[in-house]
């Protein structure tokens, strides 16, 4: 199987009004005609849908898009007195908020970068991450006040959004009319500096261009058949590569409406699917699992039109009961990177009905993709090996950083293992940090966490590697059981060993009452790993 380039494998109509381009040093496939950034977006959309409502916030105050477009040029006036100017590395420390979206789109115009914050990371991850990104602004919640208060007096210039409750957070600066049009942002300009999930010592400063996010947005729109009739809301914390670009990014370039919400509160989500008929979600399977507990309470959801799934693998058992409950939907798996920009592959229709429901679909037009052995070989249709990315919406570089991950010709080592069929499909099958070498023997923490899944009376599971002493490494594993089941370590190992081979079947299972989760709602491995130390 040789190297797959995106838009051979996506019907062409979906590609039409798109082309090869010189974009800066790289000559990359993208659309025809662009803007220059997400500030010039919403311009075009306030142009044509100027009083349709774009967001709806916590408190359930909407703003139109004109609304919005107004409070984004006055805080670009504002940032400019401030000293914002091209390339300044403005960070945000706000919740899912209709204050982050105006500083976002406000930076943008200004062709400054936006370095987002993990509004749920404790005080010395948020430290850590400030010191490695070279502020000279910030713009913070005002819980956060007494953790950045010291930068403030180093040089940083910081203002806090307060009171959201009650009104817009930052209406206490007593913003002036901002002036219409004038962005400074051009394609080839630095916009989003991202740090990586992972320790923060360890974490990686991805840099995105306005043409990676705008190629991004526009392709989401494009496969996902987004309309302006559709509305969304953001489950996932908007400083993600997935709230920000294919959720904010992707529904302002459409014309869509969006709720935030503070929190993720699975009931609170359905009753916001029900009562204002929500047609489009993107979330991970975690996020879909909790959903699906109060399935009872919410039997009929007649709106929903499309869920994107990605961040980890779906099991297909939680895809039948997804689509059992909303059976008039399309599930659509994807999968992506902070330094993807967000889509990296999906799937071109519903993967719940589909021969080809463990795969994450085939790259975007604009991407290519290619599986190499050790030795960067090319591998054949179905030989695993390490999955290569390389495109229009693939970071140019890191902050400051040198990492064999990107090669010169611009192939960005994904490290996932994957492979691909004889029909174009990916399939990841693991990282290659998380994969089990049981003496040689090779285990795939996702096969065995979709047998376990599978099983009667489980719920949820994750796999990990430990130390072995016969073996050097064996599997292990944590489950949670459905409400009522009652299992053993022993019986889930037997049920497990009719279904696959002994090597792969975890050594040590325990017991939760959840599965650990990161900040960003993934399945926390390195967490998990330290359970089974004792």
């Amino acid at each position: 199987m040789n190297m797959i380039e995106g838009y051979k494998v996506w019907n062409p109509y979906l590609t039409k009004e798109m082309c090869r381009r010189r974009i800066g040093d790289r000559e990359v496939f993208t659309f025809r005609n662009t803007r220059n950034n997400y500030y010039e977006i919403l311009e075009d959309t306030a142009e044509r849908f100027r009083d349709k409502t774009a967001f709806c916030d916590n408190w359930g105050r909407c703003y139109t898009y004109r609304e919005f477009l107004g409070l984004v040029d006055s805080m670009a006036e504002y940032l400019g007195e401030l000293g914002v100017k091209r390339g300044s590395h403005v960070g945000l420390l706000l919740h899912n908020s209709v204050e982050f979206c105006t500083v976002f789109y406000a930076v943008c115009k200004l062709g400054a970068v936006s370095v987002p914050f993990p509004s749920k990371y404790r005080e010395p991850e948020i430290r850590a991450l400030i010191e490695k990104a070279d502020l000279s602004f910030l713009f913070c919640a005002e819980q956060f006040r007494e953790w950045v208060r010291g930068y403030e007096e180093q040089g940083t210039v910081i203002r806090y959004s307060i009171d959201e409750e009650n009104g817009f957070g930052f209406r206490h600066l007593a913003l002036r009319p901002g002036r219409r049009g004038g962005s400074r942002g051009a394609l080839t300009d630095e916009v989003i500096m991202m740090f990586t999930s992972g320790t923060t010592s360890a974490s990686k400063g991805v840099v995105l261009k306005n043409y990676n996010i705008i190629h991004a947005a526009m392709i989401y729109q494009r496969l996902c058949q987004i309309t302006p009739e559709d509305k969304t809301i953001i489950p996932v914390p908007i400083y993600h590569i997935t709230g920000l670009i294919a959720l904010l990014g992707l529904f302002v370039y459409a014309g869509g409406t969006v709720y935030l919400y503070r929190r993720y509160d699975a009931r609170r989500i359905l009753t916001c699917i029900a009562e204002h008929q929500i047609t489009f979600m993107h979330g991970s399977p975690t996020v879909f699992g909790l959903l699906l507990d109060y399935r009872t309470e919410f039997p009929a959801l007649p709106s929903v039109r499309t869920l994107l799934c990605g961040s980890s693998y779906m099991p297909d058992d939680k895809m039948r009961q997804l689509h059992s409950w909303m059976p008039t939907m399309r599930l659509m798996t994807v999968y992506g990177m902070t330094e993807t920009a967000s889509p990296g592959t999906l799937f071109p229709y519903d993967a719940a009905t589909s021969i080809y429901s463990a795969s994450a679909g085939k790259p975007i037009p604009g991407l290519e993709l290619k599986i190499v052995d050790e030795d960067g070989k090319e591998q054949g249709a179905d030989q695993a090996g390490t999955v290569l990315l390389r495109g229009t919406n693939i970071l140019e570089y890191y902050y400051h950083m040198q990492t064999g991950l990107l090669s010169p010709d611009g192939w960005l080592d994904t490290g996932d293992v994957g492979y691909v069929n004889e029909e174009g499909y990916v399939f990841f099958v693991d990282r290659k940090k998380d994969m089990i070498n049981r003496g040689g023997e090779k285990i795939w923490c996702n096969d065995v966490e979709n047998e376990l899944v599978s099983l009667e009376g489980i719920k949820d599971a994750a796999v990990v590697g430990v130390a072995s002493e016969k073996y050097g490494e064996a599997a292990a594993a944590v489950v949670v059981l459905e409400e009522g089941a009652a299992l053993t370590e022993e019986e889930l190992q037997k049920r497990l060993l009719a279904r696959m081979a002994r090597y792969k079947v975890p050594e040590r299972i325990l017991f939760l009452e959840e599965i650990p989760k990161t900040p960003g709602m993934k399945t926390d491995k390195r967490y998990i790993r330290t359970l089974f130390d004792t």
